[in-house]
């Protein structure tokens, strides 16, 4: 049987005025709370940058005890640029230099930066331990292997060199979308973006890793990290440019210049108007005073001190821009690097 309760008018009073009361102080602790908000910088773009800046990105949380968050996403270079243009990210991570065509884009959305380059990387083509022969590959192989006009005919590797097994290869690389692939493709092939379309692309190097290892006449190309953290699965190529034999990636050859064609500067670029920002400027300060051992944390290649010092000058007195002419020279040794910023900065 349902039981009915009579209430008085006081009761009914009573009842109302402690709502009242709950939901005030519920305003307040919501109040409160909205007080502690956490602070977030965004970042997104390049997947060969991405473990360099996801690691200064967890040094400086930790060292900020959870005040400020930094998200770093991996989009590619040209996605990173496209959403810095926009002014959705307050950094981009770029493996390449902006082009005219994302210059054009940011100066229509009145973005303005400060490019910073961090390490050098060396792009490092892998093979599978099992693949004997091709220890060293000249750019010319390289370039048979992978311009346009291979694309469903040259697709063995006795086709590339008369002693190499008569057994089809299987290519894989970072996508149009990646800086590492405008790059490679400039550097190998002679132009950006000209390449055979019938490679297995992804953005995420450790999947071309995998990929590299479970399958003995597979090749790819992937970030200088990537490929010291997985030494064990893969095998470096060592590149012969016409100079005398063959030349691994390491930190004697990227400093003397001597691994060619394939090594390059890697980048940031920061919104002007985030670097207003305490949290941003702070985050930035931070990643220049660490870079020279998060950047060999990460397994890629720091630069002199005195160019992280320069990078915080540029920062200070926003000398914004490129020093390049949206392309990356080929080439391009550390020192010539300092020499081209050195130069802008006097001017």
């Amino acid at each position: 049987m349902l039981k009915f309760y009579r209430f008085n008018l006081v009761d009914v009073i009573t009842f109302i005025l402690l709502g009242m009361i709950v939901g005030v102080s519920g305003v307040t602790s919501v109040a409160a709370a909205g007080n502690t908000t956490i602070k977030t910088i965004k970042i997104d773009g390049s997947s060969t940058v991405y473990p360099i800046t996801e690691a200064v990105a967890e040094s400086f949380q930790a060292s900020k005890k959870g005040a400020i968050k930094v998200a770093v996403g991996v989009s590619g270079t040209i996605g990173g640029f496209a959403k810095f243009c926009r002014g959705e990210i307050d950094i981009a991570n770029a493996s390449r230099p902006i082009q005219k065509k994302e210059m054009r884009a940011c100066n229509k959305a009145g973005v303005q930066y400060v490019e910073l380059p961090v390490a050098f990387d060396a792009l490092t083509v892998v093979v599978n331990p099992k693949n004997g022969w091709s220890k060293t590959m000249t750019v010319e192989e390289l370039k048979k292997m992978w311009e346009p006009e291979a694309q469903g005919k040259i697709t063995k590797w006795s086709q590339l060199n008369q002693n190499w097994p008569d057994e089809a290869f299987k290519l894989y690389g970072p996508g149009p979308a990646s800086g590492s692939f405008d790059y490679f493709t400039h550097a190998i092939v002679g132009e950006v973006k000209s390449s055979r379309h019938d490679f297995t692309a992804f953005e995420d190097h450790n999947v071309l890793i995998e990929k590299v290892a479970a399958d003995k006449n597979a090749l790819a190309f992937v970030g200088f990290g990537y490929y010291m953290e997985n030494q064990e699965k893969v095998r470096a190529v060592a590149i012969d440019n016409d100079r005398g034999g063959g030349v691994l990636p390491s930190d004697e050859t990227i400093e003397d210049g001597t691994y060619q064609p394939l090594s390059r500067p890697i980048f940031i670029y920061v919104n002007m108007k985030a670097a207003e920002k305490p949290e941003v400027k702070e985050f930035v300060a931070f990643y220049m005073k660490n870079a020279s051992v998060l950047v060999k944390e990460a397994r890629y290649f720091p630069l002199p001190p005195r160019a992280y010092a320069a990078n915080m000058e540029f920062l200070k007195t926003k000398r914004v821009g490129t020093v390049f002419e949206g392309f990356l020279p080929i080439g391009l040794t550390i020192d010539d690097l300092l020499k081209r910023e050195a130069r802008l900065y006097e001017n």
